[in-house]
């Protein structure tokens, strides 16, 4: 196997071929021989050109929380790994087997907003229009390759450890389209960035982008939350990271199954000295042999109190086999929530574009 760094160069002229489809897909939709549907509302769509791992479920709740006291607020998304088909309104006890890990996250977190699924994204803002026609903003989750719907707001993420500027095409590298389509979005964002960074590497950063002039640029990172129970059974140590500290917490297990772990796993080894990881594909479904594997690499953790730490998104699929997971495991398990801010104090002018793009927009233009 000849490798450049981490990559297969025998994956070259495959990407070459991928770059030709997609260039000549985006290239019909662009000269209207593939049809874009538009809708007579505010679509704000949220995606990037990378697979996975850019922060698209954080930044889509952010967004909601920014609008969801002003305006009646729903987000479409395909639901990846549902096991359902088509579209599906999600209920108050919808979980990921039926709607997808990432929509039913959002659903827990925010139950009073409209949250639907379905892999045609322009049938769903129509079935949602039908069944919640007071809808006055549709937030389009990993919408940036569905161009079978033009939105009015386009937000493209880009992870800083992994600029998309610096990658290459499937299945050379991990970009879906070429790095020249991110000329669609209206806003980028530069996401998972260190809390530190510096003036300098952020001008680094806007150089390398060579962003339109009529195109925002910011800049986001992660805020972790305090520990939070993944199981109604969970004991809890304590209020915050550092009650867990107090509680001379022996050893926590890292428990991930997200698409870029590394950042995660980096902040929870910032909190506790004895910690082992245990990473699983995006998406994973636990199971029993999980299970199996979770206690036995919990065991090898030093003895007293041990703890298992996981994210948001994996505790959804967790809950789907809480019937399955002992009693002792589960007052052990909790996640890790966490929100998006902004570097720079660029917060205010970011939520002052999109609620004005909403505002101006909305069907009825009332002012809110």
């Amino acid at each position: 196997m000849i490798l450049i760094g981490k990559r297969n160069i025998l994956l070259w002229p495959l990407s070459l071929i991928y770059g030709l489809v997609t260039g000549l897909r985006n290239f019909l939709y662009n000269t209207g021989v593939l049809g874009s549907r538009e809708f007579h509302l505010p679509v704000i769509c949220v995606g990037n050109i990378t697979v996975g791992g850019t922060g698209k479920t954080p930044h889509c709740e952010y967004l909601i929380d920014l609008l969801k006291d002003r305006f009646r607020v729903a987000l479409l998304s395909r639901g990846y790994r549902r096991k359902t088909k088509g579209f599906l309104m999600a209920g108050p006890t919808s979980g990921a087997v039926e709607i997808g890990d990432e929509p039913a996250e959002i659903k827990a977190r925010f139950p009073d907003v409209t949250i639907a699924v379905d892999g045609n994204r322009a049938r769903g803002i129509e079935n949602i229009l039908r069944e919640k026609p007071d809808v006055e903003v549709i937030i389009l989750d990993d919408g940036f390759q569905h161009r079978s719907v033009t939105p009015g707001l386009s937000i493209l993420l880009t992870d800083y450890s992994r600029l998309m500027i610096h990658d290459y095409l499937l299945p050379y590298g991990e970009l879906r389209e070429s790095p020249k389509n991110m000329s669609r979005a209206d806003i980028i964002l530069v996401t998972k960035c260190p809390p530190d960074l510096s003036p300098i590497q952020r001008r680094i950063v806007v150089k390398d982008m060579k962003k339109a002039a009529y195109q925002n640029l910011y800049f986001t990172t992660y805020k972790y939350g305090n520990p939070l129970p993944v199981f109604k059974s969970s004991v809890y140590y304590g209020n915050d990271s550092e009650g867990f500290e107090q509680k001379s917490i022996s050893g926590v297990l890292i428990l991930s199954g997200i698409a870029n772990p590394a950042p995660f796993n980096e902040y929870i080894k910032t909190m506790f000295a004895e910690t082992r990881k245990l990473n699983y594909p995006d998406h994973h479904n636990f199971g029993e042999d999980d299970l199996r594997r979770i206690e036995a690499e919990l065991a090898t953790l030093p003895a007293g109190r041990r703890l298992i730490l996981t994210t948001a998104k994996d505790a959804v699929r967790l809950r789907e086999i809480a019937d399955k997971v002992t009693e002792e495991l589960k007052k052990i398990f909790y996640y890790i929530p966490v929100q998006v801010d902004f570097l720079n104090d660029d917060r205010d002018e970011f939520n002052r574009l999109i609620t004005e793009y909403v505002r101006k927009n909305k069907r009825n233009n009332r002012i809110s």
